[in-house]
């Protein structure tokens, strides 16, 4: 969690955790697939608004998610 800094990293794993559980009542699995997590690391520009925002958009329509971050890491 290197990319949120020192004092930011336990903050951005707790929201990892709540998007677990949000992922398994939504989606009946367990975590969201490693894809996702690198896709909301991507669109979050390494701020926890960011992160926020990247996990309600993995929740509501993860598909949506991977557009955001496919454009990010395409442009230049």
């Amino acid at each position: 969690m290197a990319v949120f800094g020192k004092e930011q990293a336990p903050f951005a794993l707790d929201l990892l955790d709540i998007t677990e559980l949000a992922w398994h009542d939504c989606y009946g699995e367990v975590t969201p697939p490693t894809s996702v997590v690198e896709d909301m690391l991507t669109v979050s520009d390494g701020t926890i608004e960011g992160l926020i925002q990247a996990a309600l958009l993995a929740i509501t329509d993860w598909r949506d998610l991977k557009v955001a971050a496919e454009e990010r890491r395409n442009s230049p």
